[in-house]
């Protein structure tokens, strides 16, 4: 009975089974599959210019065809690339998989990736509160006695709806959140609430992906 027993190396689930009842197997003929301690892997396809930019270690988030996310880690990149598709392959291990997480992943499905390449500081303001004009950016500044003044800025990145600020406004300064092209250098404003006031522009984190 010592030989027909089958012990698996570690816990986990059998993904496939390539053995039959009654077969006669050779040494070393695969029989099962196995996903180890429910372990799963994505192996995303990087184009060779991207491929630089990603280390092992850095955070990714993943999101299946069916609308789950997950995040997961770099664990390595591959040393070559694929010299028909110029693309590289990069290998990152899900992390903290819980069972609903897990049931919108399954092994052979297709997902989407995104990589956190950096966190830098910046100020910025919604993007509702800035207008383009004449091929240039502005935003209403609300300064002494409620008037309004339309100041010239340099934006940057986009990140969900907030628009980076790289010059023309300090982080105690309170901008016009939305209706800014109907105003007029000198125009009176008046705050029905002070809840909800302009809220002074403050340092927030954008992540570049």
């Amino acid at each position: 009975l010592k030989h027909t027993q089958l012990l698996a190396p570690d816990a986990g689930i059998i993904s496939a089974r390539m053995a039959t009842v009654g077969a006669v197997v050779g040494a070393g003929t695969e029989m099962f599959k196995l996903i180890r301690q429910s372990r799963l892997e994505w192996r995303g396809e990087v184009t060779s210019t991207e491929l630089g930019r990603i280390a092992p270690g850095a955070g990714v988030l993943l999101t299946a065809p069916g609308g789950a996310q997950a995040k997961g880690k770099v664990r390595t990149v591959a040393p070559t690339v694929d010299p028909a598709t110029r693309n590289g392959l990069v290998y990152v291990d899900l992390q903290g998989l819980s069972p609903t997480v897990t049931a919108g992943f399954k092994p052979g499905m297709y997902a989407r990736g995104e990589f956190e390449l950096g966190i830098s500081s910046a100020l910025t303001v919604p993007q509702s509160a800035v207008v383009v004009r004449d091929g240039f950016s502005y935003v209403a500044r609300v300064g002494a006695e409620n008037r309004v003044s339309q100041v010239k800025v340099q934006t940057g990145r986009v990140v969900g709806s907030a628009v980076e600020i790289l010059a023309g406004l300090q982080p105690e300064d309170k901008v016009v959140r939305s209706g800014g092209s109907f105003l007029s250098d000198g125009d009176l404003v008046r705050v029905a609430d002070e809840k909800a006031a302009p809220a002074p522009v403050k340092p927030a984190q954008a992540a570049s992906k």
